[in-house]
């Protein structure tokens, strides 16, 4: 027979050995997930080369679309349609997802936030074609006609509850003895949010604006019922646009071989986008203002 402090010692490392197994079996499983997710990213991100990567090239970049039927072209109206909705919709959804966020995180006894936040969780979760079809009837039918901006409000719809629990997370992070060195020194609670909170959040607040960004670049279905799709360029935004989304689903649908080309390579070109988007937004994350 063991002593009692020799059996409770071997029991301690039985237990701790066990443990010990589950984490090394639970990382495993991680290891596995994610190499299991990495591999089918690659095995679309190579077949998309395969596929796109022959039809990428200057003209790809600098001439727009040819009619149906005709080979050769790029999408240069779609790139730049894509840059100009985009950051409409940014500027459109900047003011109104900071506003929101900024209440919710620095004002959390307002009576208004329950609902600000369940209409963010709802709005968060709906279809993207939703925003387009809200788009449609606030800005497309008092317009007359489609646009480039109906098309930017949509995409702004859709960041504005991202950009709001984004700036949420972001400020509540902040130390609160910051807050409170401000109001010590007898400044009022906007200046104290404007000149100390927002500053020492900078770099979380410019990830969520990217993020944003990145999660609205890649929508099709909002801009199908706003900005509709132009086959040549066009800078003005009261008129129809082109976007990579658009195009990439126009082609795709097409019977014609080289469009069919093009679309992929219109996917590689947004997936460059919204990649390094992101790679941005992990910089700035990690930046220190």
């Amino acid at each position: 027979m063991l002593p009692a402090g020799n059996l409770r010692s071997l029991e301690k490392n039985l237990a701790l050995r066990a443990r010990y197994r589950k984490e090394r079996f639970m990382m495993a499983l991680v290891g596995l997930g994610t190499g299991l997710a990495f591999l089918i990213l690659l095995l679309v991100l190579a077949y998309a080369l395969s596929q796109g990567a022959g039809a990428l090239n200057l003209d790809f970049f600098l001439k727009d679309m040819r009619p149906p039927g005709e080979t050769g072209g790029g999408l240069r109206q779609a790139i730049v349609g894509t840059l100009i909705v985009d950051g409409l919709g940014l500027l459109i959804a900047l003011p109104f997802g900071l506003a929101a966020g900024i209440l919710l995180a620095e004002y959390p006894d307002h009576p208004v936030n329950p609902y600000l936040r369940l209409l963010s969780d709802t709005l968060n979760g709906m279809p993207a074609i939703l925003f387009g079809l809200l788009a449609f009837i606030l800005i497309v039918k008092p317009m007359g006609g489609f646009s480039g901006l109906s098309g930017a409000f949509a995409l702004g719809f859709l960041m504005i509850p991202i950009l709001a629990r984004s700036t949420e997370g972001v400020l509540a992070l902040v130390p609160k003895e910051i807050r409170e060195a401000g109001l010590a020194l007898g400044l009022p609670r906007w200046r104290v949010i404007l000149s100390l909170v927002l500053p020492t959040a900078r770099a979380g607040l410019i990830t969520g604006v990217l993020l944003a960004f990145a999660r609205a670049a890649g929508e099709a279905a909002p801009l199908l019922f706003t900005a509709f799709g132009s086959p040549l360029l066009e800078l003005n935004p009261l008129k129809p646009m082109d976007t990579l989304p658009l195009r990439l689903f126009a082609f795709a649908i097409s019977p014609y071989e080289d469009w069919h080309r093009q679309a992929w390579a219109a996917g590689l070109v947004l997936f460059g986008l919204i990649t390094l988007t992101s790679l941005l937004a992990r910089w700035a994350s990690r930046r220190r203002f």
